[in-house]
């Protein structure tokens, strides 16, 4: 039995722009393009919605729907840099991340020992640490599948959680509208309506084969979809390139030496996620980060040590230290990967033939 998480960030751009602007939070905004230059919106908060704005809407539309709608150019690179964050939370507890946008994605974590193994602990974890740690909320949904577990991310939104155990799937199946199934648009809904079909109970009714007649290979979808029977893989997207793990401190670290006693901790951590890793990847390099109160960021690596020693890291350290010379608010360390299975060049060639 899987225990799939699918974690959604509400309003995500949105989000970002009220936290770095908190006097935005209570007013309707939208990320998008100008309204006299035919913008189109991006996303927006929830008082925006309140007024009927939504996403892919005509900004011209967005205002006259709400005449007060503040419109809010898209600064890609913070939502890039929020959503890198937010990936290596994920992939703090599981390889098995499937992401499906910048801020939305599956994680398997039938195998995680995190959080004594429940998935509904991990998840509320995981929403806590992108609170506090990247000053998003997003929602979750935990169920044995990937389509249960999707609509349940969707049941509490903004900042909500649902849980839907195995023993709950039949009569929670049962009770779902139709038009919930990812694939059931408009015109689909409108044929099953049709059909006197509303819900996945009334759907369950139906047998394969008049399923099929009437939708063609959707029709099996819907039949097994019906049932909450979803068998589908989490299938991370992407191949790794690096892995590390960082901390942002309560308060600055004064100087070198305090940085220095972070690293035990930071490196245990860090050994104990590359644990999880797969024979396909090898370490190349290592390398830390440093933030500094003023926010300046500088990052230094090299050949790895193959031992992963802390006096590697040490040494890194104290050189990157002084590039900023200030206090630091975060420390991260980490590797760098070579594919193995799609990196077939990568040979450590003879300097002389012999």
């Amino acid at each position: 039995m899987r225990k799939i998480i699918h974690i959604d960030c509400d309003c995500f751009y949105a989000s970002v722009e009220m936290r770095d602007d908190p006097s935005l939070r209570d007013l309707p905004i939208a990320i998008g393009g100008q309204s006299d230059r035919r913008g189109v919106v991006a996303t927006c908060n929830y008082p925006a919605r309140e007024y009927g704005v939504r996403s892919a809407m005509a900004s011209a539309h967005a205002r006259r729907l709400c005449p007060s709608l503040i419109l809010i150019p898209p600064r890609m690179d913070k939502y890039r840099e929020a959503a890198e964050q937010i990936r290596k939370i994920f992939f703090s507890y599981t390889e098995l991340v499937e992401p499906l946008s910048q801020d939305e994605a599956f994680l398997d974590v039938s195998d995680c020992e995190q959080c004594r193994g429940s998935a509904t602990l991990i998840a509320q974890e995981i929403r806590q640490r992108i609170a506090s740690e990247v000053g998003v909320t997003a929602s979750a949904g935990i169920a044995p599948n990937k389509f249960l577990a999707k609509i349940a991310s969707d049941w509490h939104k903004p900042n909500g959680q649902l849980v839907i155990t195995p023993d709950e799937v039949p009569d929670f199946v049962r009770r779902l509208p139709v038009n919930k199934i990812f694939g059931v648009g408009k015109v689909t809904a409108k044929k099953l309506e049709r059909m006197g079909i509303l819900t996945c109970g009334e759907l369950q009714q139906r047998d394969l084969t008049a399923l099929v007649e009437s939708f063609g290979v959707f029709g099996q979808r819907l039949y097994q979809l019906s049932r909450g029977e979803d068998n589908r893989p989490v299938k991370p997207h992407r191949r790794r390139k690096s892995l590390s793990v960082e901390h942002t401190y309560a308060a600055d670290l004064p100087d070198a030496n305090s940085c220095l006693k972070k690293l035990p901790e930071l490196l245990v951590e860090l050994k104990g996620r590359l644990r999880r890793v797969d024979d396909s990847y090898q370490v190349v390099r290592q390398f830390v980060k440093v933030k500094f109160n003023d926010f300046a960021v500088t990052t230094l690596e090299r050949a790895h040590d193959p031992k992963l020693s802390l006096d590697s890291f040490a040494a890194l350290l104290q050189e990157a230290f002084p590039r900023g010379n200030r206090p630091v608010r975060l420390l991260g360390i980490g590797v760098r990967f070579v594919d193995l299975t799609t990196d077939h060049g990568f040979v450590q060639l003879e300097l002389f033939a012999r």
